[in-house]
């Protein structure tokens, strides 16, 4: 059970952690898995080099859950970080509580999830405005890296420094196009509430919820519901994409080239498939052998193509929306606490919480969460995302 990080790693102003998915020559990067244990990285991820290059402080890593698809980090290999009560506990959100920021892997809505229970701000900026190069690779269409801090400001400022086109990255968008996420070209002044998605929440979430209707139509912002029906089916072609996504990218764990090797193996074939029993975890077994299935012949077309033309359908719902609202408010999470009694009860916790995080990260928008509460944006509308989740936070 392990932070990795104290508070004494994070005494400097300008100290930034990295959550244990950044490829680091200074230290060893686990991804949270048995299967890379110990392993030590020959280069740094961009993002590594962007924040030192700006002047910021390396603090060291925290703790993350394996390939950073679980709930709160409960499947690392290190164990669950908990209190005294059993509810789990972010490493990334305990850490960031005392440094500058933490740069965190959204993969499966984890980071904005640990925002909203911890009372931190996350920003997830649109997809391509910051190198995914150096990173371990989960589910690449919808991963992001993000910031996590206590405050808008410096999640901004952290942001500024990390944002911009990388040539390794095929998927980074231009200087140009990365720089508008830093500017507010429109101030949000119509927010949609989705509906349906916020009924699914316990009363304290949507407690949360109205509080940031109230504080937002204090400050002359329109709050409307919208009907989101289309929008809650991104958990499930969300978990579709992913779990597909992640069976092709763990693949090259095999117990060869470099991780976590059996040593109960007469054959190249028990070689690997000894190595991966072993060291990964369940739920890591569970999502690739599933992935493997959606892409078998005879499920693609019903699971995998459907699951890709609904992303589209998203996205042309969120188009519609966009057209008349300037951000989506919605939940990050169903309630404000987890244990880790309910996520031995229900190991896919995870999965069902995408209900939440899966309709921005499934179409590539940015995402903010503060006050918690989330809100969605169009693409490169992260500045005025941040600036009325500041609004929110100022106003509790």
């Amino acid at each position: 059970m392990k932070l990795y990080l104290t508070k004494s790693d994070c005494a400097t102003t300008n100290a930034v952690a990295l959550d244990d998915m950044f490829l680091t020559k200074a230290m060893p990067t686990t991804a949270g898995s048995k299967m890379l244990d110990g392993y030590m990285s020959l280069f740094d991820a961009e993002v590594v080099t962007k924040l030192t290059e700006a002047g910021y402080e390396i603090a060291g890593k925290t703790n993350v859950g394996e390939m950073a698809v679980d709930l709160l980090g409960e499947t690392s290999y290190e164990g669950a970080v908990t209190d005294d009560n059993g509810t789990l506990l972010s490493a990334s959100a305990e850490i960031a509580k005392e440094a500058k920021a933490v740069l965190c892997f959204d993969v499966n809505g984890a980071p904005r999830r640990a925002a909203a229970v911890s009372d931190l701000v996350f920003v997830k900026p649109t997809y391509g405005t910051v190198s995914r190069f150096g990173t371990v690779s989960s589910a690449c269409s919808g991963e992001t890296v993000g910031v996590m801090a206590k405050t808008v400001a410096d999640a901004k400022a952290v942001l500024t420094a990390i944002a911009g086109h990388d040539d390794k990255d095929g998927t980074s968008l231009s200087d140009a196009q990365c720089e508008k996420i830093l500017t507010t070209e429109k101030a949000v002044k119509k927010v949609a509430v989705a509906k349906s998605i916020t009924a699914s929440a316990d009363d304290s979430v949507k407690a949360d919820i109205e509080a940031a209707k109230k504080i937002l139509s204090d400050n002359g912002i329109e709050v409307a519901e919208i009907d989101d029906e289309i929008l809650t089916k991104a958990k499930a072609a969300w978990n579709i994409l992913m779990s597909a996504e992640l069976c092709n990218n763990v693949s090259r764990f095999d117990g060869v080239k470099y991780g976590y090797r059996s040593e109960n193996y007469t054959t190249i074939e028990e070689l690997y498939t000894n190595s991966r029993t072993e060291a990964f975890g369940e739920l890591l077994k569970t999502m690739i052998i599933y992935g493997s299935d959606v892409l078998s012949t005879d499920n693609y077309m019903s699971f995998y193509d459907k699951a890709m033309r609904i992303r589209r359908v998203i996205a042309e719902r969120f188009a519609e929306i966009f057209a008349e609202y300037d951000a989506v408010m919605l939940p990050a999470s169903s309630k404000k606490a987890f244990t880790k009694a309910d996520t031995d009860a229900n190991m896919y916790l995870s999965l069902d919480e995408n209900l939440y995080t899966a309709p921005a990260t499934i179409t590539g928008l940015p995402a903010v969460v503060g006050g918690g509460v989330q809100l969605i944006g169009k693409a490169f509308s992260d500045s005025a995302l941040m600036d009325a989740v500041k609004t929110i936070k100022e106003g509790k």
